[in-house]
């Protein structure tokens, strides 16, 4: 990657250019696909929609850490690991892990609209993982590893396809970058012992201190104002 201001300048102009055409595309939303659900995921959306919150799916490598990530940001309702994206029905993470189910390590986040735009969580996507690695980030190599973004709707998918044309023409990466844009198909929480990993396993698990906790720390810094208080 290039230097970290000119990444942000471009992340920010980027997000300026989202913002002016959302005063159209807004108008023109449809309603979230949530067919392929599991039942709990199912019930919680019926209930969050009330609420008049909204769904975004990315999956930007190690779902221990961008869940680590996203739930600290204020108008995140909750942030929950899972899989996505793949043909095996209900995978379990010894089976993601082979590489075969065709799933990613992804993460599933009912925001809240009012206090945080689907445009800052792109923002926030682009900026905490290097989206030029194909099937890979750092020293985790797979197919699960895979940057992508998994669009709810219509305004999700417009949003995201220019956002990703605007970084790549700015030249914030080096590289091309390599991130999938598709239609939302189905997401299957993990396990329960992967749900608040970081939190839960902070002064345990090595990986944790090694490879999470700075990555968490320089997000902190960044997106300080965003943060929940």
């Amino acid at each position: 990657m290039k230097n970290f201001n000119r990444r942000s300048a471009s992340l920010g102009l980027a997000t300026c250019l989202i913002s002016l055409t959302s005063l159209v595309s807004c108008a023109q939303k449809t309603v979230n696909d949530k067919m392929g659900k599991t039942a709990a995921a199912a019930s919680t959306n019926v209930n969050t929609a009330i609420q008049g919150t909204e769904t975004a799916t990315f999956a930007n490598g190690c779902f221990w850490c961008t869940e680590a990530i996203f739930e600290e940001l204020d108008g995140v309702i909750s942030a929950t690991s899972g899989y996505t994206d793949g043909t095996t029905p209900n995978p379990s993470y010894k089976e993601v892990c082979t590489g075969n189910t065709g799933h990613a390590e992804a993460l599933e986040i009912v925001y809240d609209p009012k206090k945080i735009r689907f445009d800052e969580l792109l923002e926030v996507f682009w900026e905490t993982h290097d989206p030029t690695t194909l099937n890979r980030q750092g020293a985790d190599v797979g197919t699960q590893y895979r940057s992508g973004i998994y669009y709810h709707n219509a305004e999700q998918k417009e949003k995201a396809e220019r956002y990703k044309a605007e970084l790549d023409k700015s030249g914030a990466f080096n590289n091309p970058i390599v991130t999938e844009i598709k239609a939302y198909s189905k997401f299957y929480p993990a396990e329960d012992y992967h749900q608040q990993y970081f939190e839960l396993n902070e002064n345990q698990n090595p990986y944790c201190k090694i490879v999470i906790r700075p990555k968490l720390d320089k997000f902190r810094k960044v997106f300080k104002d965003k943060l929940k208080h």
